[in-house]
């Protein structure tokens, strides 16, 4: 099996190539490639895969592109950091998903799906394909949020926020002014509004902008401590199954 991974996160496409020279020792990986200009490229002047990953966003623009450029005859695996509940409704025969990061026994189900319809798997048409990149386009994340001062409401930008946090079953929002704003939502609400390249949720009590991190520590049993600013009344533990999503997100 040839497969070629196109993807912009090298550690991303590493694990990945790491996960299927795991899973399937007899893989032939063609290569990396990071870009949609090289990825059609690549495909215009070589034979083409039998498995092709493709991260949805690249630097240069959405993989999508990668079909109006040149005819892709393998099938496709994509990958995303977007929400499993959108992706659910843009299943097509023979193509499947993986959410960022990818889970080790997703991959083996995809992988399992492709062995058993490999070289049946039909190309994207050009409605499927418009009707992907259409539902694929950034989603719009939240911006502002209505808080009560005294008796009057105003509204703060998600910006200017360096970190929410839970505190005796309320939700606040610590300003870079270190004022802090009592809000109507929940954490796990938060999550899925909040833009991932700027925000990243530490912990069951806080979500951090990028701005809000100003050192992180090694901690005992594999974690990580960070500090956060302004300085919370509270320790910020990164728990060990969250280090490496939060060291990738650092590195973006």
């Amino acid at each position: 099996m040839k497969v070629l991974i196109v993807e912009d996160e090298k550690p991303a496409a590493n694990r990945l190539q790491q996960l299927l020279q795991k899973q399937r020792p007899q893989a032939d990986i063609l290569g990396q490639i990071d870009s949609v200009e090289s990825a059609a490229r690549w495909l215009g002047e070589n034979p083409g895969p039998d498995l092709l990953f493709l991260d949805i966003q690249l630097a240069d623009g959405l993989s999508f592109d990668i079909f109006r450029e040149v005819e892709v005859q393998a099938p496709v695996i994509f990958t995303t950091a977007y929400d499993q509940y959108t992706l659910r409704a843009f299943k097509l025969n023979s193509i499947d998903y993986l959410l960022k990061p990818i889970d080790p026994e997703e991959l083996e189900r995809a992988l399992s799906k492709f062995d058993r319809f490999f070289g049946k798997a039909p190309l994207l048409n050009a409605r499927a394909l418009e009707s992907l990149i259409q539902s694929f386009q950034a989603p719009e994340y939240k911006e502002r949020f209505i808080v009560k001062i005294g008796q009057q409401l105003t509204y703060i930008q998600a910006d200017d926020v360096h970190y929410f946090y839970s505190e005796d079953g309320l939700l606040f929002a610590r300003m870079k002014d270190k004022k802090r704003h009592a809000l109507d939502y929940t954490l796990d609400q938060l999550e899925g509004l909040l833009n991932p390249r700027m925000f990243f949720r530490l912990n069951r009590k806080a979500i951090a902008h990028i701005h809000a991190v100003h050192k992180v520590s090694p901690y005992f049993n594999s974690r990580l401590v960070v500090e956060l600013k302004p300085r919370p009344d509270f320790e910020v533990i990164v728990s060990r199954d969250r280090v490496g999503d939060f060291k990738n997100w650092l590195d973006k």
